[in-house]
């Protein structure tokens, strides 16, 4: 396995009449195929900044993004949007879920971007929800009679319905209550023990513990890194390894 996503002397800029905020700062990174890459920082930091600008959802100022080889950077809106489609999945905070349409619903429209085969999306999408630990029942309902939990792995599955080469995900626990947080949290890391690719935002130390690596940012750089490995939750040593290494940074 090699490196999916490369960004290089990468720069973000605000401006805002007069005044510009530097967000990233000529920050470099690499992920490799199949990692479970975790961005922390304190707020303002630019984690976020960092995850749309990774994920073609923002444009960078300067510098270059690349993802499987192909350098993005250059890419009209649309020939962006279509890679987008292709190549990378989200979840965020919010599921930000159609409320007029049923779950299955919001995930066909996501599917159907790239192909026009209903049947196979929607047997997917049913295969999907069970491993995720949704009823089939779930497919046929709409969002307000989802809990929280539900709804955010109704999200999960329409981030990844495409086969994602990269799964970008931002605080994707952060609505949740403690259970639904572990259960998403868990399909995290099963996803990944199959090949997965992701590259997650977080404040929260129990998400942050699932990822292999640690990327913590400060002031729009990357301060630092930490490499934990393959998660296990029989790994006691695990959650010292990550709080001091926190401690260090000032966190």
């Amino acid at each position: 396995m090699g490196v999916i996503l490369k960004a290089k002397d990468l720069c973000k800029t605000f401006s805002n009449e007069s005044v510009q905020q530097h967000v990233l700062k000529n920050l470099n990174i690499e992920i490799d195929e199949g990692e479970f890459a975790v961005i922390m920082g304190s707020s303002g930091s630019g984690k976020s900044t960092l995850l749309y600008t990774l994920s073609g959802m923002e444009r960078p100022t300067l510098g270059n993004i690349a993802i499987r080889g192909e350098e993005i950077s250059g890419y009209s809106n649309d020939r962006l949007a279509v890679f987008r489609r292709k190549n990378c999945g989200f979840v965020f905070q919010q599921n930000y879920l159609n409320d007029t349409m049923t779950a299955l619903d919001n995930i066909m429209v996501s599917g159907l971007l790239l192909s026009r085969e209903k049947k196979k999306i929607a047997e997917k999408t049913a295969g999907l929800f069970e491993k995720v630990g949704l009823s089939r029942d779930t497919l046929h309902k709409y969002p307000a009679q989802l809990s929280g939990g539900e709804a955010q792995r109704v999200a999960f599955v329409r981030g990844i319905i495409n086969t994602p080469s990269v799964l970008f995900a931002d605080e994707p626990t952060g609505a949740l209550n403690s259970k639904s947080a572990s259960q998403v949290l868990d399909i995290f890391t099963e996803l990944n023990t199959q090949g997965q690719t992701i590259l997650m935002v977080t404040h929260d130390m129990k998400a942050a513990i699932r990822g292999s690596r640690i990327l913590y940012l400060q002031d729009g750089v990357i301060l630092d890194e930490l490499r934990l490995g393959a998660y296990s939750p029989d790994d006691d040593k695990r959650p010292e390894q990550l709080r001091g290494f926190l401690r260090e940074m000032g966190w």
